[in-house]
């Protein structure tokens, strides 16, 4: 059996009770780097083994997916957040449901859905992006096209890179595009930036040093935002 078990974003004590249990019962841990696990586990006192499973290794999902061939329980995790978000695992997920082997998803913590609650944009639909590609021409193709939906957009972005990234936003959909930046999500340094995207690329362009990762939401104008009351169940 594969369970896919989000871990916390930077506190440790974001972890769901659920995937407690999960990582207690599991015969062995799928993840990115075993010594960042290794001190997860550590910490709640979960003696497991740890493999690292390299989703740009198609040898190292082999071997995952043996494991789960033989009757494994295995526990898939990232580095933090839900895995195959924006993060390893669903190359192993997609070869694990073709095979019929059992899986389950359990909720937990994701940068995305956290940064969105804090924006206040809407509570209604956003687009996704997670990492814009790397060629300025391709990303700002993306953005303005995702942009057109008239929802909220999230992006992923590094500490090195955020600065360019809130100048392309400026450069692609206007200066006066509102966005919310939130950097180091649930950790001691958390920070939530908010302003339009030229702004917010002139403050972060102050800095000595720009430091964490951050979650960037692109909300629509004032005028243009869609106030969507939530859909009752029938």
């Amino acid at each position: 059996m594969l369970s896919i078990v989000p871990t916390p974003l930077g506190n440790l004590q974001d972890i769901t009770l659920r995937a407690l249990e999960t990582l207690k019962e599991a015969d062995c841990v799928l993840c990115e780097d075993t010594r960042r696990t290794q001190i997860l586990l550590t910490h709640f006192g979960i003696s497991k083994p740890t493999v690292r499973y390299n989703e740009n290794d198609s040898a190292s999902v082999r071997r995952c997916l043996e494991l789960l061939r033989q009757g494994k329980h295995c526990a898939l995790v990232s580095d933090c957040g839900t895995p195959c978000i924006s993060d390893p695992g669903w190359k192993l997920v997609k070869e694990a449901a073709r095979e019929n082997i059992p899986l389950t998803s359990l909720p937990g913590p994701s940068a995305a859905a956290c940064a969105l609650a804090g924006a206040g944009f809407t509570g209604g639909a956003f687009t996704f992006l997670g990492f814009l590609p790397r060629k300025r021409g391709k990303a700002s193709k993306l953005l303005a096209a995702a942009y057109a939906l008239q929802h909220p957009v999230i992006v992923y972005e590094s500490p090195f890179r955020v600065i360019k990234l809130l100048e392309l936003i400026s450069q692609s959909l206007g200066p006066d595009t509102p966005v919310v930046a939130a950097r180091e999500i649930s950790k001691v340094y958390e920070e939530w930036l908010r302003g339009t995207a030229e702004e917010t690329a002139q403050l972060l362009a102050k800095r000595k040093k720009v430091q964490g990762e951050f979650v960037v939401v692109i909300g629509l104008p004032e005028a243009e935002q869609k106030h969507e009351e939530p859909s009752l169940p029938y």
